[in-house]
């Protein structure tokens, strides 16, 4: 059986998405192959907010941070358009034969992170193949210059 991070398809959002998603699975890496997936959202016939050629460079903004981020790795692009980011992304694993899809948590208060949970809970619970989520900075139990044991308390 293939390593868990062997081929992990890793869908970034938005560049600062790509760098802090890049930071937290670098050390994690060893060789792998990485398909990161950048999803344009299609406005299901609403106006789109941008245009496609806008969000496309946007993309490859993207795109260059987790490639320049992860020079040890083999990276692929996927650049994919749909009205459902989740469905593109688990679309992207099928057709990766990924061995897991990795994301960052999120920073962001309690109430942003009610109102994206859809999103997180279907990655996790209609899907096919494990799902790595890895910690974000802010979430990391390090022990501070303020707080030498990592608690909360002074």
């Amino acid at each position: 059986m293939a390593e868990l991070l062997d081929n992990v398809v890793l869908p970034v959002a938005s560049r600062d998405d790509a760098a802090e998603t890049v930071a937290a699975i670098r050390p994690y890496l060893d060789g792998a192959e990485v398909t990161v997936v950048h999803v344009i959202e299609k406005a299901g016939g609403a106006p789109d907010k941008a245009s496609v050629e806008q969000r496309e460079e946007e993309a490859d903004h993207i795109f260059d941070i987790v490639e320049d981020g992860l020079a040890d790795a083999t990276v692929e692009r996927d650049l994919r358009y749909s009205t459902d980011t989740v469905d593109a992304i688990f679309d992207a694993a099928e057709d990766a034969d990924a061995s897991a899809i990795v994301v960052s948590t999120r920073g962001g208060n309690r109430l942003l992170q009610l109102l994206t949970g859809d999103v997180a809970l279907k990655l996790v619970t209609e899907n096919d193949r494990p799902v790595v989520v890895l910690p974000h900075d802010d979430d990391s139990t390090e022990p501070t210059p303020d707080t030498e044991d990592g608690s909360d308390h002074g």
